[in-house]
């Protein structure tokens, strides 16, 4: 598979690169995060309104650029690189191919249109199992007179705090699959409605609990049921998991590029601690997982464009394990490199190092993604004239 990138996905990744390098630097994270979780809401009007990030992977017909998995993931691993602080991995990545996949191209377009532009932001209460399949739902719902009745908690839900758009899979009483859209605003106020901030390792992402407790919806919040909103909770879980794997490649990258930094200025017995061969091998250690984790992800984002989305699955757990690997090990070494100031709160590597303890659990972390290989391979070998030689 080509894995080089066009003129257009390099003017895609530079320019996201140069413009989140000098509004997303780490003055700026700072700033939106020291007083607790929160958003940087000025980037985030930028990204929507003048730089129409929003809608590069969206289709054109709903105001979007087309680029699809490949230009996508090249914008969230700039994004995780700089830890900016905006809830485009849970509009974008995980919110968007949900609308997509279980509305269908029709149904979803007055949703798409309105994520393309910025205009909404959107979180999805993924199974707290850290799975794709819908007996991992925390929520279910019951028939009311008018609508719906929702139950459940959801211990962390991504974004959640000052989402337009809170989109909930719930389990109908007859056991089936079903997609609600609430807008919270409407519920403030409401005692069965709950959507409790939550002070994180990571302040650089937004959590929040959720719970509903016997909260009345109306029968027009309920988006869809079946198959098409089962198939639609594990599309978008994928495409989270591939995305969250790019951001955490980007993270890994700025692990190393603080580190490379630091090590060329740092002197030491009078000669910078870059020349030292035992930093030159841990160096190139954090660049080979990072290469390898590169490697990875762009194979399994051409996968998702290239094939059926669930052909990718495979590949997405491959890529999911070697960007965690990746960013664990940088975000180590970077602190061990820094010396004693490595661990400071002056000094950047702590702020990757939460970053990559929290990720590592995000979506099941790399267990899910074993899991899932060693099914997949043990499916294959079950399959008749499987490791027989020609």
């Amino acid at each position: 598979m080509d894995f080089s990138l066009s003129v257009e996905q390099q003017m895609i990744r530079d320019s996201a690169r140069d413009y989140l390098a000098a509004h997303s630097d780490s003055a700026a994270v700072r700033r939106v995060t020291e007083a607790g979780p929160a958003h940087d809401d000025a980037l985030w009007r930028a990204m929507a309104s003048e730089l129409g990030w929003c809608g590069i992977a969206l289709p054109e017909a709903v105001g979007g650029a087309g680029l699809g998995a490949p230009g996508l993931v090249l914008l969230q691993e700039q994004l995780g690189q700089r830890l900016a602080c905006v809830p485009f991995w849970s509009t974008v990545c995980v919110a968007a191919p949900l609308l997509q996949a279980s509305l269908g191209p029709r149904g979803s377009a007055q949703w798409l249109e309105r994520l393309a532009c910025g205009e909404i932001r959107a979180a999805v209460v993924l199974p707290d199992n850290g799975g794709w399949r819908y007996d991992g739902v925390a929520m279910t719902a019951q028939a009311g007179a008018d609508g719906f009745v929702l139950h459940g908690n959801a211990a962390q839900v991504a974004d959640a705090a000052g989402a337009d758009w809170l989109l909930v899979p719930a389990r109908l009483e007859d056991g089936s699959a079903a997609l609600f859209l609430l807008e919270p605003v409407a519920f403030a106020g409401d005692a069965r409605f709950s959507l409790q901030p939550l002070d994180t390792l990571d302040r650089t992402r937004t959590m929040a609990a959720l719970r509903l407790d016997g909260l009345p919806v109306s029968a027009g919040a309920l988006l869809a049921r079946g198959d098409a909103a089962a198939q639609g909770l594990a599309h978008a879980w994928w495409h989270g998991k591939l995305m969250l794997a790019a951001e955490q490649l980007g993270a890994a990258q700025q692990c190393l590029d603080l580190t490379v930094a630091y090590a060329s200025e740092r002197i030491q017995f009078g000669r910078a601690i870059a020349s030292f061969q035992a930093v030159k091998h841990r160096c190139a250690q954090m660049m080979v997982l990072i290469e390898a984790a590169r490697s990875a992800v762009y194979g399994a984002a051409n996968a998702w464009d290239d094939d059926d989305s669930s052909r990718a699955r495979p590949d997405i757990a491959a890529a999911s394990i070697a960007a965690d690997d990746a960013l664990r090990f940088c975000a180590q070494e970077a602190v061990q490199l820094h010396g004693g100031v490595g661990f400071t709160w002056e000094y950047d590597p702590q702020l990757y190092f939460k970053r990559a303890q929290a990720a590592s659990h995000w979506l099941g972390g790399a267990g899910v993604a074993l899991d899932y290989i060693a099914d997949v391979s043990q499916d294959a070998d079950s399959e008749p004239g499987a490791g027989r030689t020609a």
